[in-house]
């Protein structure tokens, strides 16, 4: 899988949890997901669900506390594919 697919999915999987709309539409790799896009920080954890789920990947405890941007979640994901 392509990395702008996999930052394209992984876009789509947090706009529902976003509370910032104006970061979601100038969105780059550098992009905090609770900073900046305001995602409730208890969310995340419906947010790696859902990213499992759909790359069909294991994200260990350890690794989501080192995902803080949208960059991060994409490099992670991709080195599990």
């Amino acid at each position: 899988m392509e990395r702008t697919e996999v930052q394209q999915k992984v876009v789509a999987i947090l706009t529902p949890y976003v509370k910032n709309q104006d970061a979601l539409a100038t969105l780059t790799p550098e992009t905090s997901i609770l900073e900046d896009l305001k995602v409730n920080s208890a969310r995340l954890v419906d947010v790696v669900l859902a990213f499992e789920d759909e790359f069909g990947i294991e994200v260990a405890d350890d690794e989501v506390d080192a995902v803080a941007t949208v960059g991060d979640a994409v490099n992670l994901i991709c080195s599990k594919l």
